[in-house]
């Protein structure tokens, strides 16, 4: 294992921009939305953060335990994005890597993105990766709604521009950095999706 790994684990690229531009620093309190087996966390834990998370995967959220120790249990929950017993306004940043596309309609998008959104302080940051059409619009096929089939065959909902920009007005927010999109060969695309909530914090 490289030292480079030790200490970032595989993080995504893109929050690590928002580490190296200064907008996460220690002192804030991180809660992971949807925190997988914690590939987001490593650096986040090794520096000292207050760190929680939350996942509907019990194993994952077992994993992130052992990785997270010897910090209390009760950081990491098993529980759904739409209904995580977190308080309201409780983060100072709060991620979501690769989580809101596997949404199944328009009422389960719309109900984990407010579950997330609400547990961000006033003033906090919302970093948010997630599959788009945004670059594929030609290669992705509508199975109902914004289920899309991908060209590498995976099954997601997708966002595009339009609604990303509706949808940060309609949560209060704005944005942090412009939308930003890679597309991954004509395979998928996957666009950083960056909001600071508005008001004090």
């Amino acid at each position: 294992m490289s030292a480079l790994t030790e200490q970032f684990g595989q993080i995504d690229i893109y929050l690590f921009d928002q580490l190296l531009r200064g907008r996460i620093v220690p002192g804030m309190r991180i809660l992971d939305a949807g925190c997988g087996y914690g590939r987001n966390l490593v650096y986040f834990l090794r520096e000292g953060y207050e760190v929680y998370g939350s996942d509907e995967d019990p194993q994952a959220v077992a994993a992130v335990r052992r990785l997270a120790a010897p910090l209390l249990p009760e950081n990491f929950h098993t529980e759904p994005l739409e209904a995580m017993s977190f308080p309201v306004n409780f983060a100072d940043v709060v991620l979501s890597s690769a989580v809101l596309h596997f949404a199944r309609d328009d009422h389960q998008f719309e109900a984990m993105l407010d579950g997330t959104w609400r547990v961000l302080k006033p003033g906090g940051l919302f970093f948010c990766r997630l599959a788009s059409s945004i670059g594929i619009e030609t290669q992705v096929r509508c199975l109902g709604g914004r289920r899309h089939l991908l060209p590498d065959g995976s099954e997601r909902y997708l966002v595009d521009e339009a609604l990303l920009l509706g949808l940060t007005e309609r949560l209060g927010g704005r944005l942090a950095d412009p939308l930003k999109t890679t597309v991954v060969q004509n395979q998928r695309s996957m666009t950083t999706w960056v909001v600071r909530k508005l008001g004090q914090a």
